[in-house]
């Protein structure tokens, strides 16, 4: 049973057993009301700007100074936002279900670390962290909390002109799929946050959870584009349906 944005209560999700292990995968829906853009929305970062140009292995080895420049652009953003009560409500969730011997498996589609500094011990970043960077001769990752430049050292090895920001760029295989399924595997409730189910493989695991027998919900600002993937929905600001949801899932 689904249900719209009209106030209507959900199906009784929390007349079943309270699950103990919640797997959570959050979008750029989630940020936005930190003010980073989404991508895929009307007026999204994608909408504006060609992703083919700016976040692809082949854009950055024709045109590295323009792709680190349209990073740092977007670094600053994330160092100037703030979290919002979405965020630190999953925290708080998070370390709810783990007082009670229970796991939140926090995996973000987003590289911003809103969720970290909104006290979220263990975050995975399947498409990378923005504050880190990359180096693509020895592969090692380091802080990046400022602007990168073509012409920098890498820390680890000292090539240089070899660094890039630690993202996972189209064309690009995600991070921590194996923890990722693990997680899925041992999940009892499945929740998406902010995503526009259109990227994958992280559209998909809804399907994977459901064919688990795993109950999945959406929280999101409209439906998502796999939206008839899941068993029940709230539809609003992320900054309120995200805390009045964990708050009766750990009441």
């Amino acid at each position: 049973m689904r249900f719209g944005s009209d106030g209507c209560n959900l199906a009784p999700m929390f007349e079943r057993k309270p699950p103990k292990n919640v797997f959570v995968l959050t979008g750029a829906g989630v940020s936005a009301e930190s003010g980073l853009g989404t991508f895929r929305d009307r007026g999204g970062m994608w909408a504006r700007f060609d992703p083919m140009r700016l976040a692809t292995p082949e854009a950055f080895a024709a045109d590295p100074d323009t792709v680190i420049d349209f990073y740092n652009l977007r670094r600053r953003g994330v160092v100037a936002a703030t979290p919002n009560p979405a965020h630190v409500a999953l925290a708080r969730a998070e370390a709810a279900l783990g007082e009670r011997g229970g796991r939140l498996f926090l995996c973000t589609q987003n590289v911003d670390d809103l969720h970290e500094r909104a006290g979220s011990r263990a975050v995975v970043h399947m498409h990378g962290e923005l504050l880190k960077g990359r180096c693509t001769a020895c592969g090692g990752t380091f802080a990046c909390p400022g602007d990168l430049h073509v012409a920098d050292a890498c820390p680890r090895c000292g090539a240089v002109g070899t660094s890039r920001p630690d993202v996972v760029w189209f064309g690009e295989m995600p991070h921590h799929l194996d923890a990722i399924q693990a997680a899925l595997a041992t999940a009892d409730l499945f929740v998406a946050i902010g995503t526009s189910g259109a990227v994958y493989p992280a559209a998909g695991y809804v399907r994977h959870a459901r064919a688990q027998g795993i109950p999945t919900c959406e929280l999101n600002a409209e439906p998502s584009d796999n939206a008839d993937a899941f068993d029940e929905a709230r539809y609003g600001p992320a900054s309120e349906t995200v805390p009045a949801y964990f708050a009766a899932l750990v009441s």
